[in-house]
């Protein structure tokens, strides 16, 4: 039995609530995913159905920093469904709740709030600097 595996069978961090906290993890971002695009469809079909010229119109740029702004929070709700993604697969190697860093065990209370979590938080603190 290697220091993860010992590390993360207490509490929070064992295997099968790792998996089941990665699985709603997943559900939630792909929810969130479906609203997002349902969202940017509509600003888009909302935005097809006037001439809008965003230069001289007053609510065009207003139009156009809300579609960005909802392609930009669609970008990072499928980043993260791919970082959940990986979580699950290093689950699956016997590699998650290990800082891809420096190798230490994750705490399992950071992976409780940050599932895909890949450092550990002295890892993540650096990583700033």
């Amino acid at each position: 039995m290697n220091a993860f595996s010992s590390a993360v069978r207490d509490g929070p961090g064992d295997r099968a609530s790792a998996r089941e906290r990665l699985e709603a993890e997943r559900r939630d971002t792909e929810a969130r995913i479906a609203a997002l695009h349902s969202d940017f469809d509509a600003i888009v079909e909302a935005n097809a159905l006037v001439a809008v010229d965003d230069e001289h119109d007053p609510e065009g740029s207003s139009t156009a920093f809300e579609r960005a702004h909802t392609a930009s929070l669609l970008a990072r709700a499928r980043d993260h469904l791919t970082e959940v993604d990986r979580a699950l697969e290093r689950l699956e190697r016997g590699d998650y709740g290990r800082c891809e860093r420096c190798g230490e065990p994750i705490p399992p209370d950071r992976l409780e709030v940050r599932p895909a979590a890949t450092t550990c938080v002295r890892c993540a603190a650096g990583a700033g600097r």
